[in-house]
């Protein structure tokens, strides 16, 4: 299957100080087949909507908002919805990720190796956002890997990049942080393996508006071993 058009999505989230580097840096990024942006501003309350609608964005960019915030899951499944490319990946406006990893996560997909890419994170002393950040991260994917006998180095990287009819395929559910071992799981349970690129990564900090927290992990956790027996 060839890949002919990609869908970014940018879930936002009182992301005023932000989304417009966000957006400068991705529509600048060179990628090798057509493309869509879908921003979902999540209900922001600090001016995130209005800084988006100053932005001189080009037609290929569509802007939805959600009248109340309603969770990261929300607004990506919102976008998913919205989308006419084949492919689909999320980007988050948070400057914490590189786009122009995206054009190697696409390798894969347009060689027909795959249909689903991960990209994955390799954290050090300048790249992460503390040390039980990295341990949680770790955590949730040995979790994963002895529930689903697979091996998967980062199942929380926010670069999951898959055919767009895999993904309406699989019924994701999840309004919160947790669409992504929601997201895992169900690809898992569904018998893909997804093919793992390498890409850079540099955390925020809290008082840069990091926003998951521990109670996220824990609930990961859950979500991981509920779909792994046959829940929903």
């Amino acid at each position: 299957m060839t890949v002919s058009k990609l869908t970014v999505a940018v879930p936002v989230y009182n992301e005023r100080e932000r989304v417009g580097a966000a957006m400068k840096e991705l529509l600048s990024t060179p990628l090798p087949v057509e493309t869509e942006v879908i921003v979902v501003d999540d209900g922001s309350t600090d001016g995130t909507w209005e800084q988006l609608a100053q932005l001189p964005l080009p037609e290929h960019v569509r802007l939805i908002r959600h009248p109340r915030n309603k969770g990261k899951g929300a607004a990506l499944r919102t976008a998913l919805d919205a989308a006419t490319g084949d492919v689909f990946v999320p980007f988050d406006a948070d400057l914490e990720y590189d786009a122009s990893d995206l054009a190697a996560c696409l390798q894969p997909l347009i060689r027909g190796d795959t249909d689903v890419v991960y990209g994955t994170r390799a954290f050090g002393s300048h790249t992460a956002f503390s040390f039980w950040f990295v341990i949680g991260n770790k955590l949730l994917a040995l979790w994963t890997n002895v529930l689903f006998n697979c091996y998967l180095s980062d199942i929380e990287t926010c670069f999951k990049m898959a055919r767009t009819e895999v993904l309406r395929g699989i019924s994701l559910r999840s309004d919160d942080f947790d669409i992504e071992a929601e997201l895992t799981a169900k690809l898992l349970r569904a018998g893909h393996r997804p093919y793992e690129v390498p890409i850079n990564y540099k955390a925020r900090t809290r008082e840069q508006g990091k926003k998951i927290e521990w109670q996220d992990g824990v609930r990961a956790l859950w979500v991981i071993a509920r779909i792994r027996y046959g829940g929903r």
